[in-house]
């Protein structure tokens, strides 16, 4: 997994929008409140890991994650924990950087994250474990698009990149326009665009989350077994 993009919408709103592309035998349990680590949170469940790829909770954040870092892994055989699961814990911390700083990710396999967090100001972060150093940077406040390296080429992410660029030269960027691009961006291109289909994996949802002052709500759509559910944080 995945695709994300996200847009800033003045103020602390903002757009994050998530496609993940999973083995379709991979079960995702529609968003539901969680508590974990005394901070309430919202999120898909991956039925089988216990964690999440998308999330909000109560400290004023958002957590998406690819599988992945800069460039394409060789997986192991096991890892100590999920990647999905060190997600909720940062969810549940007090200050992303300084959780990001101590948490242990020896024996976890790479992921990338992509932050927004109001606490203060509203601030986006990128973080990216390699399987060996700790990568984590401030990310101006403007649109980006993200495709994880497993499943998508140096090539491949770059022709992505030029789709969003036109879909940011159009009209103004709203949920239902970033939708409509997470949802039908080059449908006939099963291999790479923004909806998949390679067979063994392949598009099986699309998340997104709207901030707008102090509603948060996250829309999830189930590709699979089609039904969509809406809810308010």
């Amino acid at each position: 997994m995945c695709t994300v993009t996200i847009i800033p919408k003045g103020g602390s709103d903002f757009i994050l929008t998530s496609n993940r592309d999973e083995a379709p035998n991979r079960v995702a349990l529609a968003p539901e409140f969680y508590n974990i680590h005394h901070a309430k949170m919202l999120f898909p469940k991956d039925k089988k890991a216990g964690g999440t790829w998308v999330g909000l909770s109560d400290k004023n954040r958002l957590i998406c994650l690819l599988n992945g870092g800069f460039e394409r892994h060789k997986r192991k055989e096991s890892y100590r924990i999920s990647r999905g699961i060190v997600l909720t814990d940062l969810l549940a911390s007090e200050k992303i950087d300084v959780a990001i700083d101590e948490y242990n990710l020896i024996g976890v396999e790479p992921f990338t994250l992509v932050i927004a967090d109001w606490n203060s100001t509203l601030k986006f972060y990128e973080f990216v474990w390699d399987g060996e150093v700790k990568h984590f940077s401030d990310l101006p406040l403007e649109p980006r698009i993200w495709s994880s390296s497993p499943l998508y080429t140096k090539e491949m992410k770059q022709e992505r990149y030029r789709w969003f660029e036109e879909l940011k030269k159009g009209k103004k960027l709203s949920a239902e326009r970033v939708l409509e691009f997470h949802k039908n961006t080059q449908s006939n291109n099963t291999e790479y665009g923004v909806i998949i289909d390679r067979g063994f994996v392949k598009t099986t949802s699309v998340t997104q989350v709207e901030k707008k002052k102090d509603v948060v709500s996250m829309r999830f759509e189930n590709l699979l077994e089609p039904h969509i559910t809406e809810t308010t944080f």
